[in-house]
């Protein structure tokens, strides 16, 4: 089908020949008929259309080609009512319905009008739906998983314990749970502090230093109760995860006020109506809401739909004893036959840390969605809390950068409002701004392992830190080599070598420690 200069279009005819359709004076036959506008639609679309297509932008061909599809069906619908611009549908009885299939498929009708892209190829791939290609890897992943947890169960039996989820051993854990209580002190310390400051009874630099003394006894105490006492290592995770979410909301709420006191005392006001109060009952919704960032009022939801809450519940329980079983049948199994990743065979390493990576990522994934997905949208819905944004798409991080910022959006949002900002406005440059804040983090990881391990070899310090270097190389290769390049890299460095690699090093250093206690 081919758009000649002179404003027509050559369309089939009954007899296989081509005949020369005329779109003005299809136009003046519209104009007579009370028909769709088809005709003179695609006139007043082809007649700026230049002559060839060859070269033409995608969207003029496109146009080109609907014109052309429309003329065809008219020409074909034209030869078999005498120029009847009436549109019957195709595949019908009685002669309109043969008409079309007369003249919709001949063969002087060309098959190929533009260029097109193959559905895979790498320019259209992510324009496509894959829906089908998802639901396949899902069939997969449940056949395959299925035939290994079956063999599992054949070689080694179910080793899951009756006590996995409490035990009369866990009573001598109770030191940490009274810590964990007695973490509500550090709160009402801070928002003394902050009432003080507004009833003018202690100065600015006072404040500062009372804050500074708070938030560091609210980290140092749980270390101290839990290096005291011996309990199990999720008694400590849980204690030491706690702390730290808590030590990071006193120094929002300390920094935000500060900030709020700036401006509302300032001469020349960002805002006018900022003024500087303090609301127990806003510090206490903010000790509880799922964000670490202070603010006086938060975006609220309407109402709380107790059928949606318990239906995520029931997710979270499943899923929650789903890791357990991965956990007892599969990833303990593993790292109890394995050596230490760096005193043994090279080969040996490589394979113990594959072997592990499958399990792994799919604890990992499991308690991203339970924790960031589950959970925190269970707590916001009972809460009212407004902003769900609680994680962005960071399985499509382009570089390690980009995970960093989009998997835990709370830290990404306190850390660039309270960390690197700050450093920033302090005349900082942006990259010492970035290892001060993945120092941050470092220090955070190891503490939240370190200490229920009783253990200090700075694994889990060394692999964020080790994140600073990464996050320039990807960039670069993201930008010399396209997205999926450092995609890959993420997903092989962060969960198929570096979590497992941290697993298999502080099991056999926490084994040996005790094997050098005894």
């Amino acid at each position: 089908m081919a758009i000649l200069d002179s404003g027509g279009v050559v369309t089939p005819t009954e007899n296989g020949g081509g005949e020369f359709v005329d779109l003005d004076r299809l136009r003046r036959r519209k104009s007579r008929s009370d028909s769709n506008g088809l005709l003179s639609d695609f006139a007043s679309r082809t007649d700026t259309v230049p002559s060839d297509d060859v070269g033409t932008p995608a969207d003029v061909r496109d146009r080109i080609d609907s014109g052309a599809d429309d003329a065809q069906e008219t020409a074909n619908l034209a030869g078999d009512n005498g120029g009847d611009t009436d549109i019957r549908e195709t595949g019908g009885g009685g002669a309109g319905g043969n008409a079309d299939v007369r003249f919709t498929y001949r063969p002087s009708v060309p098959a190929h009008r533009r260029a097109r892209e193959s559905p895979l190829s790498s320019d259209a791939i992510f324009k496509q739906s894959h829906a089908g290609l998802f639901n396949l890897c899902v069939v997969v992943l449940i056949a395959v998983n299925s035939r290994l947890i079956i063999e599992n169960l054949m070689k080694y039996g179910w080793l899951i314990r009756t006590d996995f989820w409490f035990s009369s051993t866990s009573l001598r854990d109770w030191p940490l749970f009274m810590c964990c209580l007695s973490l509500s002190v550090f709160p009402l310390a801070a928002f003394t502090v902050e009432k003080m400051v507004l009833q003018k009874c202690i100065s600015e630099p006072v404040a500062i230093f009372l804050h500074i003394i708070i938030t560091m006894t609210e980290v140092l105490y749980p270390v101290y109760v839990t290096l005291r006492c011996d309990s199990a290592f999720l008694s400590g995770v849980t204690l030491m995860l706690l702390t730290c979410i808590v030590w990071l909301k006193l120094v929002s709420y300390a920094h935000t006020n500060y900030d709020i006191r700036t401006l509302a005392n300032s001469a020349e006001k960002v805002d006018p109506e900022v003024s500087y109060y303090v609301s127990l009952k806003s510090l206490a919704y903010f000790m509880v809401a799922p964000t670490l960032c202070y603010q006086p009022s938060y975006p609220r939801s309407p109402c709380i739909r107790k059928g949606w809450v318990a239906r995520q519940f029931a997710k979270l329980v499943i899923f929650t004893g789903f890791m357990g079983f991965i956990i007892e049948q599969y990833i303990n199994p593993i790292v109890r036959n394995s050596k230490h990743p760096l005193k043994g065979d090279l080969l040996y390493a490589i394979e113990r840390v594959l072997k592990l990576s499958v399990p792994n990522l799919y604890v990992w994934l499991c308690m991203f969605y339970c924790f960031f997905h589950l959970w925190l949208n269970i707590l916001a819905e009972l809460l009212c809390f407004g902003d769900r944004e609680f994680y962005k798409d960071w399985w499509n991080a382009k570089s390690v950068g980009d995970y960093w910022r989009m998997w835990n959006m709370p830290v990404h949002k306190w850390m660039v409002r309270h960390i690197y900002f700050p450093c920033l406005r302090s005349k900082i440059p942006k990259v010492p701004a970035i290892i001060i804040a993945f120092l941050v983090s470092a220090v955070f990881h190891e503490l939240c392992i370190a200490v229920p391990c009783r253990l200090f070899k700075l694994w889990a310090f060394w692999g964020i830190m080790f994140q600073v270097p990464l996050v320039f190389i990807t960039n670069y290769l993201q930008e010399r080599f396209g997205s999926m390049v450092g995609n890959m890299i993420f997903w092989f460095i962060f969960c198929i070598f570096g979590q497992p690699m941290c697993v298999l090093l502080y099991y056999h250093d926490l084994m040996n420690r005790k094997g050098s206690m005894s």
